[in-house]
C-alpha cells in the first residue's frame, strides 16, 4: 500500500467512525423521544425540548461527516501532482500536510502528517502552490519541498 492509500485509509476509517457514532446517538436519542412521548403528561415537554435539540445538532455533525466522506471518494490515491490540490502529500520544510480532510496528525511508520482540508486556513494557502513556494501561517514561514 502506497503512503498516500495508507493516508486515505485513515481518514476513511475516521470518517467511517464518525458517521456510525453520530447514527448511533441519533438513534439513542429518538429513543429517548419516543419514550418521554409515552411516559409524559401533556404538561411536561422541557425534556424532549433539549433531546430535539440534541437530535438536530447530531443531524448536522452526521451531515458535515457525510460531506467529508463525500471529498475523500473524489480522491484518486494514484494521482500525482506537480501543484498542491486535493488529495495532495505536501512537504515543508517543517511539516507534511495530507490535504483531504481536516483530522489532525497521522502517524504512520513513525512519521507524523497533518490530515487538512482544502477549505481551512492552511489548506487556502497551501492551494495551487508548488515546489518552491513559501508561505506564512500563523507567523511560521514553511517552504515546499516535495508534492507527491
Amino acid at each position: 500500500m502506497t503512503l498516500k492509500e495508507q493516508l486515505l485509509a485513515v481518514c476513511y476509517n475516521h470518517a467511517n467512525k464518525r458517521i456510525a457514532s453520530y447514527r448511533d446517538e441519533i438513534e439513542t436519542i429518538k429513543e429517548s423521544i419516543e419514550n418521554n412521548d409515552k411516559s409524559s403528561d401533556d404538561d411536561d415537554d422541557s425534556g424532549n425540548g433539549k433531546l430535539f435539540n440534541d437530535l438536530e445538532k447530531n443531524a448536522n455533525y452526521l451531515s458535515e461527516a457525510n460531506k467529508m466522506l463525500d471529498t475523500l471518494k473524489l480522491i484518486n490515491s494514484k494521482a500525482s501532482h506537480s501543484h498542491a490540490v486535493l488529495g495532495s502529500i505536501v512537504k515543508t520544510n517543517s511539516k507534511t500536510f495530507f490535504i483531504a480532510t481536516s483530522i489532525g496528525a497521522i502517524e504512520i511508520e513513525g512519521n507524523t502528517y497533518f490530515g487538512i482540508s482544502l477549505l481551512s486556513p492552511i489548506g487556502q494557502l497551501l492551494k495551487s502552490k508548488v515546489v518552491g513556494d513559501t508561505i506564512e501561517f500563523n507567523g511560521d514561514s514553511q517552504t515546499i519541498i516535495d508534492i507527491k
